[in-house]
């Protein structure tokens, strides 16, 4: 499954009001470990089909930054029945997120 672009404009539809569990990466371009786990985000799109996976640019998106406390990039937030399940700051392996997932 292909890695969706989220922003302020979908975030409701895609992720609060996801059938499924999302994964969001909370990232910026000008972000070292952000650029490592942008693909390690792919590889979980792939590996994991039961969930949503999407990617939020922290400077196109602020206002989604603020309103989950994302202070460090990269953050991952699983969003389960449009709620917070898990959130983890930092780069994380395809493992470490299989375990964030589960």
């Amino acid at each position: 499954m292909a890695v969706l672009e989220i922003t302020m404009e979908n975030f409701e539809e895609e992720v609060l009001n996801s059938q499924k569990p999302v994964l969001v990466d909370f990232w910026a371009v000008w972000c070292g470990p952000c650029q490592m786990q942008g693909p390690v985000i792919e590889q979980a799109a792939e590996k994991f089909p039961e969930i949503k996976v999407g990617k939020l640019n922290v400077d196109e998106q602020g206002e989604l930054s603020q309103r989950y406390g994302v202070m460090s990039i990269p953050t991952l937030i699983l969003f389960k029945d449009g709620q917070v399940a898990q959130k983890a700051v930092g780069f994380h392996s395809l493992e470490e997120i299989g375990k964030i997932l589960a």
